[in-house]
């Protein structure tokens, strides 16, 4: 497999994000490392964020082929760093290119993975998606591993859509079912309820803030969280109120409830979020306000948004 590593001669966008197609290791360090080894002789910043199990055989292969300059590799454990896909464009590839503002700057993400569950299925398939916004006209490249032999057929053609090359062992082709947009459209679909009389439910105004903060700490607390994770809910659960109050009619509906895995909570209310790219965008120190998504991604284990003209629903999970 050969991994294209310069798209100098490419269109007018210098943004390139190709879906890499593997099939086991040896496919996979064959697509990966020659990427990564490019970038650092010529000068470049790398990071790379992937799953656990694939760092330590990368690593390695990183350190034969560059010796002590593979120490310039900034290395992330996905799981870790994206276990919310909602806050990989924002903490980890922004974080990592806004910090090299004037050089090209290479990066591999690979946030979808086999296990992911089908609750963060769909907001990794929206993060794919709009990497393509979030990084147009910067001289970045984004380069996506996914694992053909442990991902279904659905998350293989998604990418085909989320990406617009795609890499396999025969070589590099343009994608000819590009359409990010088709599916950020295509996973903002309602929400499942909670099973009936599971769920914990607050009707809120902006006089009902501490009551939902005394709940949110309630169920925080049943469910196991630590003191830290427990004032993390509650944080969350402030914010989102804040926002429906100021931005979403000024009332709302707040719903909690604790299943094997993990805390949910949600608020809906009668906004619409317009912009998709909402809570993946830092904002700048000097910016008032913007920051209520944002911070709700970097707090929650996952987060899942259900967006129409008519109303809005923001679902949080807190793994237990």
């Amino acid at each position: 497999m050969t991994v294209p590593t310069s798209h100098a001669s490419r269109p007018a966008d210098p943004f390139w994000h190709p879906a890499l197609f593997y099939r086991g290791p040896e496919q996979y360090l064959a697509g990966t490392v020659p990427f990564v080894v490019d970038g650092v002789r010529a000068g470049e910043p790398v990071a790379v964020a992937v799953p656990t199990w694939r760092l330590e055989p990368l690593s390695r292969a990183l350190r034969e082929e560059l010796g002590a300059a593979a120490d310039a590799v900034t290395l992330l454990d996905m799981t870790r760093a994206g276990r919310n896909p909602g806050r990989i464009i924002p903490g980890v590839l922004r974080a990592f290119a806004d910090r090299h503002p004037q050089a090209r700057v290479r990066i591999i993400g690979e946030p979808i993975w086999p296990g992911r569950s089908a609750s963060e299925y769909p907001a990794c398939a929206q993060h794919e998606a709009l990497i393509n916004h979030a990084f147009t006209g910067r001289d970045v490249a984004i380069l996506c591993p996914y694992d053909l032999d442990g991902l279904d057929e659905r998350v293989v053609a998604d990418a085909a859509a989320t990406h617009p090359v795609l890499i396999d062992a025969d070589g590099e082709t343009p994608s000819d079912r590009y359409a990010p947009d088709a599916i950020v459209a295509a996973y903002n679909q309602p929400l499942p309820d909670p099973a009936p009389g599971q769920a914990t439910t607050l009707p809120f105004d902006v006089d009902a803030l501490e009551r939902a903060r005394a709940l949110a700490i309630e169920h925080a607390s049943t469910a196991g969280l630590d003191p830290e994770r427990v004032l993390d809910v509650e944080l969350a659960i402030s914010e989102l109120i804040s926002n429906s109050v100021i931005h979403g009619g000024g009332t709302g509906t707040l719903r909690m409830w604790i299943e094997p895995t993990h805390l949910i909570l949600d608020v809906s209310d009668q906004g619409h979020l317009t912009d998709p790219l909402v809570g993946r965008r830092p904002v700048p120190p000097d910016t008032a306000g913007g920051r209520g998504v944002l911070l709700v991604n970097q707090l929650a284990d996952l987060v899942r948004i259900h967006t129409t003209p008519q109303a809005t629903t923001v679902r949080v999970y807190f793994t237990r």
